[in-house]
């Protein structure tokens, strides 16, 4: 699965950690800056769910 994430770099770090919680996270983009909004951002990431759950 591919998911969007999007906000301020403080807000990335936050959701990637709980993503890593839950799901396995087998690539990520670099941030690309948001050009609506300066100082946010978005992060893509690939995941699949935890063999452990």
């Amino acid at each position: 699965m591919r998911i969007r994430l999007e906000g301020n770099r403080a807000e990335l770090t936050l959701g990637l950690t709980h993503l890593r919680e839950v799901f396995t996270v087998t690539a990520m983009s670099r941030a690309y800056p948001d050009r609506s909004r300066p100082r946010n951002y978005r992060v893509y990431v690939r995941i699949t769910p935890r063999k452990d759950r």
